[in-house]
């Protein structure tokens, strides 16, 4: 089963169950994947759908983070409710000690030694984890490992 076909399926049984919050997230989700299918005018790859779904959770925790600034806990808990929602469609995620260990391999395999690499660094790193990490992570990292 395609992971188009299984959003489908999970919004179908979301719907039967009345679970109006994961409801409202496949909704969201695919309005995204169907706004990118217009533009490509194909139908989507899972690997594309995988990018789309890293957005969301990328959103999603920058939300959460803005609602906890202002003092807006419960909207802050729901923004992370979906992000987690969204997670269980993302492939299993890396650890910071596999993100580490990869980006040492990919430094070694550049011979990378400086904070002025990091560009070439992320350029092979991020194909790599595509899916299994947010590049955000992954860039400080990196930055560290190249300090």
């Amino acid at each position: 089963m395609s992971l188009d076909e299984k959003i489908v399926e999970d919004l179908k049984k979301a719907m039967k169950e009345k679970d109006a919050l994961r409801l409202s997230c496949l909704r969201m989700l695919k309005t995204a994947l169907k706004n990118l299918q217009v533009d490509k005018q194909r139908k989507l790859k899972d690997e594309e759908i995988l990018g789309v779904i890293s957005s969301l959770i990328k959103k999603g925790k920058e939300s959460a983070t803005e609602f906890r600034n202002a003092g807006r806990e419960e909207l802050a808990l729901k923004e992370e409710t979906e992000v987690a929602i969204f997670y269980g469609y993302m492939p299993r995620q890396l650890t910071p000690e596999d993100m580490e260990n990869t980006l040492r391999e990919i430094i070694s395999e550049l011979s990378a030694e400086k904070l002025s690499d990091l560009g070439k660094v992320m350029k092979v790193a991020m194909p790599r984890m595509a899916g299994k990490a947010q590049g955000k992570e992954v860039n400080e990292i990196a930055k560290r490992l190249l300090a």
